[in-house]
């Protein structure tokens, strides 16, 4: 998966150095709001053991063709790796090696097409802290609350970051 996600990343991110990026956020957007509120109605994605490799390139060139359009990594990624039926710990960690090279392949293809300035990158570096202390906060919060609770609120913020996307996209 990750290998596809970052060759799909570096093919398309041309698209969003170079045009109108506010269709692909929109449907991006409904399709987070979409995912989450199947979930939060007790739906689920399972995937057969035997057919996870074979998915797994697919999903992997989709997710990252959004990452090369939209700059956002979350679907079908996310998705996908919760119906791996990770516990959250595992959860938690196969997103974050997920969105670290989805990252890694967006900043490599932004950089590809010139759309990286150097004079960013500092910046880029400070936000780097904020994001570790979420992290550290999220580790904590995730020793004590129950699976349940957790995925529910995992899912919340997935129904306000898609909200948001469609929203920023009208």
């Amino acid at each position: 998966m990750l290998l596809t996600v970052v060759v799909a990343t570096l093919l398309a991110s041309a698209w969003i150095t170079g045009g109108d990026t506010t269709r692909t956020q929109f449907a991006l957007g409904v399709a987070l709001v979409a995912y989450a509120i199947w979930t939060l109605a007790g739906k689920k994605i399972t995937v057969a053991p035997q057919r996870e490799k074979s998915y797994s390139l697919v999903i992997g060139f989709v997710t990252g063709l959004l990452t090369g359009g939209t700059g956002v990594f979350v679907m079908p990624a996310v998705p996908w790796i919760q119906s791996l039926g990770f516990e959250k710990d595992e959860l938690v960690q196969a997103l974050g090696i997920s969105f670290t090279f989805s990252t890694l392949a967006l900043a490599l293809g932004l950089w590809w097409h010139n759309a990286l300035p150097v004079q960013s990158l500092s910046l880029s570096a400070l936000a780097i802290v904020p994001a570790l202390i979420g992290q550290w906060i999220g580790t904590r919060v995730r020793r004590v609350i129950s699976p349940l609770v957790f995925k529910r609120c995992f899912l919340f913020c997935l129904v306000g970051l898609g909200t948001e996307m469609m929203l920023r996209a009208v």
